[in-house]
Protein backbone atom coordinates (compact mmCIF):
# COMPACT_ATOMS: atom_id res chain seq x y z
CA UNK A 1 0.00 0.00 0.00
CA UNK A 2 1.37 3.77 -0.73
CA UNK A 3 0.10 5.56 2.13
CA UNK A 4 1.56 8.65 0.94
CA UNK A 5 -0.33 8.93 -2.11
CA UNK A 6 -3.98 10.94 -1.39
CA UNK A 7 -7.26 9.20 -2.30
CA UNK A 8 -8.35 9.74 -5.57
CA UNK A 9 -12.15 10.37 -4.85
CA UNK A 10 -14.92 8.63 -7.15
CA UNK A 11 -17.37 11.62 -7.40
CA UNK A 12 -17.18 14.69 -5.84
CA UNK A 13 -19.08 17.92 -5.55
CA UNK A 14 -17.48 21.26 -6.51
CA UNK A 15 -19.23 23.63 -4.54
CA UNK A 16 -17.19 27.21 -4.66
CA UNK A 17 -17.18 30.26 -3.86
CA UNK A 18 -20.14 31.53 -6.56
CA UNK A 19 -22.32 29.14 -4.92
CA UNK A 20 -21.71 30.62 -1.57
CA UNK A 21 -22.30 33.98 -2.93
CA UNK A 22 -25.89 33.01 -4.01
CA UNK A 23 -26.61 31.39 -0.83
CA UNK A 24 -25.56 34.74 0.70
CA UNK A 25 -27.75 36.59 -1.56
CA UNK A 26 -30.69 34.60 -0.91
CA UNK A 27 -30.59 34.47 2.66
CA UNK A 28 -30.12 38.43 2.77
CA UNK A 29 -33.30 38.75 0.72
CA UNK A 30 -35.48 36.92 3.38
CA UNK A 31 -37.27 34.96 0.75
CA UNK A 32 -35.90 31.44 1.05
CA UNK A 33 -38.54 29.18 -0.25
CA UNK A 34 -40.00 28.41 -3.08
CA UNK A 35 -39.76 31.66 -5.00
CA UNK A 36 -38.23 34.12 -7.73
CA UNK A 37 -34.65 31.52 -7.72
CA UNK A 38 -37.02 28.54 -8.02
CA UNK A 39 -39.18 30.10 -10.87
CA UNK A 40 -35.54 32.13 -12.60
CA UNK A 41 -34.17 28.26 -12.16
CA UNK A 42 -36.75 26.11 -13.86
CA UNK A 43 -36.57 29.26 -17.37
CA UNK A 44 -32.91 28.36 -16.97
CA UNK A 45 -32.72 24.81 -17.06
CA UNK A 46 -35.64 24.70 -19.49
CA UNK A 47 -33.76 26.73 -21.76
CA UNK A 48 -30.29 24.99 -21.10
CA UNK A 49 -31.47 20.77 -20.98
CA UNK A 50 -35.38 20.35 -21.69
CA UNK A 51 -35.40 21.91 -25.10
CA UNK A 52 -37.92 24.28 -23.90
CA UNK A 53 -40.30 21.97 -22.63
CA UNK A 54 -41.91 23.49 -19.22
CA UNK A 55 -39.75 22.83 -16.52
CA UNK A 56 -41.12 21.97 -12.19
CA UNK A 57 -38.52 22.10 -9.63
CA UNK A 58 -38.50 19.95 -6.91
CA UNK A 59 -37.24 18.74 -4.06
CA UNK A 60 -35.07 15.57 -5.15
CA UNK A 61 -35.14 13.52 -8.10
CA UNK A 62 -37.37 10.61 -6.46
CA UNK A 63 -40.02 13.15 -5.40
CA UNK A 64 -39.94 14.10 -9.49
CA UNK A 65 -40.27 10.62 -10.91
CA UNK A 66 -42.86 10.03 -8.25
CA UNK A 67 -44.75 13.35 -9.12
CA UNK A 68 -44.34 13.01 -12.43
CA UNK A 69 -45.71 9.57 -13.25
CA UNK A 70 -48.75 10.11 -10.87
CA UNK A 71 -49.47 13.47 -12.77
CA UNK A 72 -49.32 11.15 -15.88
CA UNK A 73 -52.00 9.04 -14.14
CA UNK A 74 -50.41 6.06 -12.41
CA UNK A 75 -52.21 4.31 -10.17
CA UNK A 76 -53.25 0.90 -8.67
CA UNK A 77 -53.35 -2.09 -11.29
CA UNK A 78 -50.79 0.33 -13.66
CA UNK A 79 -47.69 -1.57 -15.14
CA UNK A 80 -44.61 0.24 -16.30
CA UNK A 81 -42.16 -1.21 -17.88
CA UNK A 82 -38.49 -0.70 -16.50
CA UNK A 83 -35.21 -1.77 -16.38
CA UNK A 84 -33.86 -3.63 -12.96
CA UNK A 85 -30.38 -2.95 -13.81
CA UNK A 86 -30.79 0.95 -12.00
CA UNK A 87 -31.07 2.94 -8.72
CA UNK A 88 -33.88 1.58 -6.94
CA UNK A 89 -35.60 4.65 -6.80
CA UNK A 90 -35.99 3.77 -10.79
CA UNK A 91 -38.94 1.04 -9.50
CA UNK A 92 -39.75 2.91 -6.12
CA UNK A 93 -41.62 5.73 -7.72
CA UNK A 94 -43.74 3.60 -9.46
CA UNK A 95 -44.58 1.68 -6.61
CA UNK A 96 -45.44 4.34 -4.39
CA UNK A 97 -47.84 5.63 -7.02
CA UNK A 98 -49.64 2.24 -6.55
CA UNK A 99 -48.47 0.51 -10.11
CA UNK A 100 -46.29 -2.19 -10.46
CA UNK A 101 -43.00 -2.04 -12.17
CA UNK A 102 -42.31 -4.36 -14.66
CA UNK A 103 -38.85 -5.57 -15.02
CA UNK A 104 -36.68 -5.95 -18.53
CA UNK A 105 -33.16 -6.82 -19.41
CA UNK A 106 -30.23 -4.30 -20.97
CA UNK A 107 -28.08 -3.73 -23.45
CA UNK A 108 -24.48 -5.44 -22.75
CA UNK A 109 -22.90 -2.44 -24.00
CA UNK A 110 -24.83 0.74 -22.91
CA UNK A 111 -26.23 -0.56 -20.00
CA UNK A 112 -29.32 0.74 -21.13
CA UNK A 113 -32.78 -0.73 -21.28
CA UNK A 114 -33.39 -3.08 -24.52
CA UNK A 115 -36.20 -1.80 -26.44
CA UNK A 116 -36.98 -5.44 -27.51
CA UNK A 117 -37.69 -6.56 -23.81
CA UNK A 118 -39.30 -3.42 -23.10
CA UNK A 119 -41.79 -4.79 -26.52
CA UNK A 120 -41.91 -8.56 -25.48
CA UNK A 121 -42.99 -7.50 -21.57
CA UNK A 122 -45.96 -5.33 -22.51
CA UNK A 123 -49.42 -6.69 -21.22
CA UNK A 124 -53.11 -5.28 -21.37
CA UNK A 125 -52.01 -3.92 -17.82
CA UNK A 126 -49.40 -2.02 -19.01
CA UNK A 127 -49.44 2.22 -18.99
CA UNK A 128 -46.27 3.54 -19.40
CA UNK A 129 -42.09 3.19 -19.77
CA UNK A 130 -39.46 4.60 -17.91
CA UNK A 131 -36.06 3.94 -19.76
CA UNK A 132 -32.79 5.24 -17.34
CA UNK A 133 -30.41 7.20 -19.26
CA UNK A 134 -27.87 5.15 -17.46
CA UNK A 135 -24.27 6.53 -15.98
CA UNK A 136 -25.03 9.36 -18.83
CA UNK A 137 -25.63 7.74 -21.76
CA UNK A 138 -28.96 8.07 -23.69
CA UNK A 139 -31.56 4.88 -23.97
CA UNK A 140 -32.36 4.12 -28.00
CA UNK A 141 -35.23 7.10 -27.28
CA UNK A 142 -36.70 6.12 -31.50
CA UNK A 143 -37.03 3.04 -30.75
CA UNK A 144 -38.70 3.46 -27.38
CA UNK A 145 -41.05 6.10 -28.24
CA UNK A 146 -42.10 3.86 -31.55
CA UNK A 147 -43.09 0.87 -29.03
CA UNK A 148 -45.26 3.31 -26.70
CA UNK A 149 -47.27 4.89 -29.66
CA UNK A 150 -47.81 1.91 -30.70
CA UNK A 151 -49.45 0.20 -27.66
CA UNK A 152 -50.65 3.17 -26.55
CA UNK A 153 -48.24 4.15 -23.56
CA UNK A 154 -46.85 6.97 -22.09
CA UNK A 155 -42.58 7.52 -21.67
CA UNK A 156 -41.12 8.93 -18.52
CA UNK A 157 -37.80 9.14 -18.96
CA UNK A 158 -35.46 8.89 -16.15
CA UNK A 159 -32.60 11.26 -16.86
CA UNK A 160 -30.97 11.41 -13.09
CA UNK A 161 -27.45 10.96 -14.44
CA UNK A 162 -27.79 12.35 -17.65
CA UNK A 163 -28.09 16.16 -17.56
CA UNK A 164 -27.37 17.31 -21.24
CA UNK A 165 -26.76 14.06 -23.29
CA UNK A 166 -28.81 13.79 -26.16
CA UNK A 167 -29.72 10.95 -28.75
CA UNK A 168 -29.99 12.10 -32.24
CA UNK A 169 -29.32 15.56 -31.52
CA UNK A 170 -32.14 16.01 -29.28
CA UNK A 171 -31.36 16.36 -25.28
CA UNK A 172 -32.86 13.55 -23.32
CA UNK A 173 -36.02 14.13 -21.00
CA UNK A 174 -37.78 16.01 -24.72
CA UNK A 175 -38.71 12.15 -25.96
CA UNK A 176 -41.23 10.92 -23.61
CA UNK A 177 -44.43 12.54 -21.86
CA UNK A 178 -41.93 13.87 -19.06
CA UNK A 179 -38.96 13.15 -17.52
CA UNK A 180 -37.32 13.50 -14.08
CA UNK A 181 -33.28 15.11 -13.64
CA UNK A 182 -31.55 14.83 -9.81
CA UNK A 183 -29.53 17.55 -8.63
CA UNK A 184 -28.13 15.04 -5.79
CA UNK A 185 -24.71 16.50 -4.68
CA UNK A 186 -22.52 13.51 -6.96
CA UNK A 187 -24.68 14.12 -10.15
CA UNK A 188 -23.17 16.40 -13.13
CA UNK A 189 -24.49 19.09 -11.37
CA UNK A 190 -26.26 20.26 -8.03
CA UNK A 191 -28.61 22.07 -6.06
CA UNK A 192 -27.48 20.34 -3.04
CA UNK A 193 -30.46 18.39 -3.18
CA UNK A 194 -33.30 18.75 -5.64
CA UNK A 195 -35.02 17.60 -9.21
CA UNK A 196 -36.26 18.66 -11.98
CA UNK A 197 -39.42 17.40 -14.14
CA UNK A 198 -39.45 18.24 -17.81
CA UNK A 199 -43.21 18.06 -18.88
CA UNK A 200 -44.01 17.27 -22.66
CA UNK A 201 -47.42 19.49 -22.18
CA UNK A 202 -48.93 21.92 -20.07
CA UNK A 203 -51.25 19.60 -18.29
CA UNK A 204 -48.75 17.58 -17.04
CA UNK A 205 -46.65 20.62 -15.43
CA UNK A 206 -50.04 21.61 -13.84
CA UNK A 207 -50.29 18.65 -12.26
CA UNK A 208 -46.75 18.69 -11.04
CA UNK A 209 -46.98 22.14 -9.59
CA UNK A 210 -50.34 21.38 -8.01
CA UNK A 211 -48.81 18.13 -6.71
CA UNK A 212 -45.49 19.50 -5.15
CA UNK A 213 -47.39 22.42 -2.95
CA UNK A 214 -50.34 20.43 -0.89
CA UNK A 215 -52.34 20.25 -4.26
CA UNK A 216 -52.98 24.53 -5.15
CA UNK A 217 -51.35 27.01 -7.41
CA UNK A 218 -53.18 29.97 -5.24
CA UNK A 219 -52.58 29.56 -1.71
CA UNK A 220 -55.35 27.74 0.51
CA UNK A 221 -57.31 26.88 -3.05
CA UNK A 222 -56.69 23.22 -2.68
CA UNK A 223 -58.09 21.50 -5.55
CA UNK A 224 -56.61 18.01 -5.32
CA UNK A 225 -54.61 15.72 -2.20
CA UNK A 226 -50.80 16.85 -2.73
CA UNK A 227 -47.77 16.44 -0.99
CA UNK A 228 -44.75 19.11 0.36
CA UNK A 229 -42.15 18.54 -2.46
CA UNK A 230 -41.04 21.90 -2.95
CA UNK A 231 -37.42 23.31 -4.36
CA UNK A 232 -36.41 26.54 -1.56
CA UNK A 233 -35.11 29.27 -3.41
CA UNK A 234 -31.50 28.56 -1.35
CA UNK A 235 -31.57 25.32 -3.28
CA UNK A 236 -31.99 27.23 -6.65
CA UNK A 237 -29.39 29.45 -6.34
CA UNK A 238 -26.75 26.64 -5.87
CA UNK A 239 -28.27 25.37 -8.86
CA UNK A 240 -28.63 28.48 -10.95
CA UNK A 241 -24.96 28.58 -10.32
CA UNK A 242 -24.01 24.80 -11.46
CA UNK A 243 -26.12 25.27 -14.11
CA UNK A 244 -23.63 27.98 -15.81
CA UNK A 245 -20.49 26.16 -15.27
CA UNK A 246 -22.12 22.41 -16.70
CA UNK A 247 -21.12 22.59 -19.96
CA UNK A 248 -17.65 22.90 -19.10
CA UNK A 249 -17.72 20.36 -16.44
CA UNK A 250 -19.08 18.08 -19.35
CA UNK A 251 -16.65 19.11 -21.64
CA UNK A 252 -13.66 17.82 -19.39
CA UNK A 253 -15.62 14.40 -18.53
CA UNK A 254 -15.66 13.41 -22.38
CA UNK A 255 -11.97 14.40 -22.25
CA UNK A 256 -11.25 12.57 -19.14
CA UNK A 257 -13.66 9.12 -20.37
CA UNK A 258 -11.52 9.59 -24.03
CA UNK A 259 -8.12 9.42 -22.00
CA UNK A 260 -9.56 6.20 -20.50
CA UNK A 261 -10.73 5.06 -23.41
CA UNK A 262 -7.06 5.14 -25.34
CA UNK A 263 -5.29 4.24 -22.40
CA UNK A 264 -6.90 1.68 -20.69
CA UNK A 265 -5.95 -2.39 -20.83
CA UNK A 266 -7.82 -5.38 -19.33
CA UNK A 267 -11.06 -4.10 -18.58
CA UNK A 268 -14.08 -3.36 -20.78
CA UNK A 269 -14.25 0.37 -21.86
CA UNK A 270 -18.09 2.05 -22.09
CA UNK A 271 -19.40 1.91 -25.62
CA UNK A 272 -21.01 5.59 -26.96
CA UNK A 273 -23.44 4.73 -30.10
CA UNK A 274 -22.97 6.47 -32.78
CA UNK A 275 -26.06 8.35 -32.47
CA UNK A 276 -25.41 9.28 -28.65
CA UNK A 277 -23.62 12.22 -26.97
CA UNK A 278 -21.93 10.82 -23.71
CA UNK A 279 -22.10 12.96 -20.45
CA UNK A 280 -20.14 10.56 -18.24
CA UNK A 281 -21.90 10.59 -15.07
CA UNK A 282 -20.05 7.68 -14.32
CA UNK A 283 -16.73 6.03 -16.37
CA UNK A 284 -18.31 2.21 -15.94
CA UNK A 285 -16.11 -0.44 -17.12
CA UNK A 286 -16.73 -3.79 -17.11
CA UNK A 287 -14.35 -6.84 -15.40
CA UNK A 288 -15.39 -9.37 -18.54
CA UNK A 289 -16.13 -12.86 -17.04
CA UNK A 290 -15.60 -12.05 -13.22
CA UNK A 291 -17.53 -12.92 -10.67
CA UNK A 292 -18.72 -10.62 -8.04
CA UNK A 293 -16.11 -11.41 -5.34
CA UNK A 294 -13.78 -11.06 -8.19
CA UNK A 295 -14.90 -7.56 -9.29
CA UNK A 296 -14.71 -6.72 -5.44
CA UNK A 297 -11.24 -7.82 -5.11
CA UNK A 298 -10.23 -5.70 -8.26
CA UNK A 299 -12.29 -2.65 -6.34
CA UNK A 300 -10.04 -3.06 -3.14
CA UNK A 301 -7.11 -3.32 -4.92
CA UNK A 302 -7.63 -0.17 -6.57
CA UNK A 303 -8.87 1.79 -3.26
CA UNK A 304 -5.94 0.05 -0.69
CA UNK A 305 -2.93 -0.49 -2.96
CA UNK A 306 -3.49 2.45 -5.60
CA UNK A 307 -5.72 4.95 -3.53
CA UNK A 308 -8.19 5.27 -6.37
CA UNK A 309 -11.52 5.54 -5.45
CA UNK A 310 -14.21 3.18 -7.23
CA UNK A 311 -17.84 2.45 -6.97
CA UNK A 312 -20.05 -0.27 -8.12
CA UNK A 313 -23.32 0.83 -9.22
CA UNK A 314 -25.30 -0.99 -9.19
CA UNK A 315 -24.26 -4.52 -7.22
CA UNK A 316 -27.79 -6.32 -6.60
CA UNK A 317 -30.13 -5.97 -9.60
CA UNK A 318 -33.63 -4.32 -8.61
CA UNK A 319 -35.76 -7.42 -8.85
CA UNK A 320 -33.85 -9.04 -6.55
CA UNK A 321 -33.97 -6.72 -3.84
CA UNK A 322 -36.23 -7.47 -0.72
CA UNK A 323 -38.93 -4.90 -1.52
CA UNK A 324 -39.46 -6.03 -5.16
CA UNK A 325 -37.93 -9.34 -5.20
CA UNK A 326 -39.50 -11.70 -8.34
CA UNK A 327 -38.17 -14.22 -10.39
CA UNK A 328 -37.36 -12.96 -13.82
CA UNK A 329 -34.85 -13.94 -16.59
CA UNK A 330 -32.40 -11.11 -17.03
CA UNK A 331 -29.41 -12.52 -18.09
CA UNK A 332 -27.42 -9.53 -19.17
CA UNK A 333 -28.88 -7.52 -15.96
CA UNK A 334 -27.26 -10.49 -13.62
CA UNK A 335 -23.96 -10.32 -15.65
CA UNK A 336 -23.95 -6.40 -14.86
CA UNK A 337 -24.45 -6.76 -11.48
CA UNK A 338 -21.07 -9.09 -11.52
CA UNK A 339 -19.03 -7.25 -13.01
CA UNK A 340 -19.11 -3.33 -13.87
CA UNK A 341 -16.81 -0.93 -12.20
CA UNK A 342 -17.00 3.19 -12.43
CA UNK A 343 -14.28 4.81 -12.18
CA UNK A 344 -13.62 8.52 -11.30
CA UNK A 345 -14.09 10.78 -14.18
CA UNK A 346 -15.38 13.43 -12.15
CA UNK A 347 -14.10 16.87 -13.65
CA UNK A 348 -11.86 17.78 -10.22
CA UNK A 349 -9.60 15.11 -11.12
CA UNK A 350 -5.86 15.99 -12.69
CA UNK A 351 -4.30 14.97 -15.72
CA UNK A 352 -1.84 13.52 -13.07
CA UNK A 353 -4.81 11.62 -11.49
CA UNK A 354 -5.87 10.07 -15.11
CA UNK A 355 -2.71 8.71 -15.07
CA UNK A 356 -2.57 6.95 -12.14
CA UNK A 357 -6.26 5.78 -12.31
CA UNK A 358 -4.84 4.16 -15.87
CA UNK A 359 -1.74 3.02 -14.20
CA UNK A 360 -3.64 1.56 -11.53
CA UNK A 361 -6.22 -0.30 -13.32
CA UNK A 362 -3.91 -1.90 -16.10
CA UNK A 363 -1.85 -2.85 -13.39
CA UNK A 364 -4.56 -4.90 -11.24
CA UNK A 365 -6.05 -6.07 -14.51
CA UNK A 366 -2.66 -7.44 -15.45
CA UNK A 367 -2.07 -9.18 -12.12
CA UNK A 368 -5.50 -10.65 -12.69
CA UNK A 369 -7.06 -8.90 -8.98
Amino acid sequence: MNSERTMIPPAKPIIGQDERDAVDRVLASGMVAQGPEVAAFEQEFSAALAGGREVVAVNSGTSGQHLGMLGLGLGAGGEVIVPSFTFAATANSVAVCGGTPVFVDVDPETFTVDPAAIEAAITERTVGIQPVHLYGHPAEMDRICAIAEAHGLWVFEDAAQAHGASWQGSPVGTFGDGAMYSLYPTKNMTSGEGGMVACGTAELARQVRLLRNQGMETQYANEVAGYNNRMTDIHAAIGRVQLGKLPAWTTTRQQNAAYFDAHLRGVVAPVVREAASHVYHQYTVRIEGASAAERDAFATALREEHQVGCGVYYPTPVHRLATFRVERDLPVTEMLAREVLSLPVHPSISAEDRERIVEAVNTVARAGA
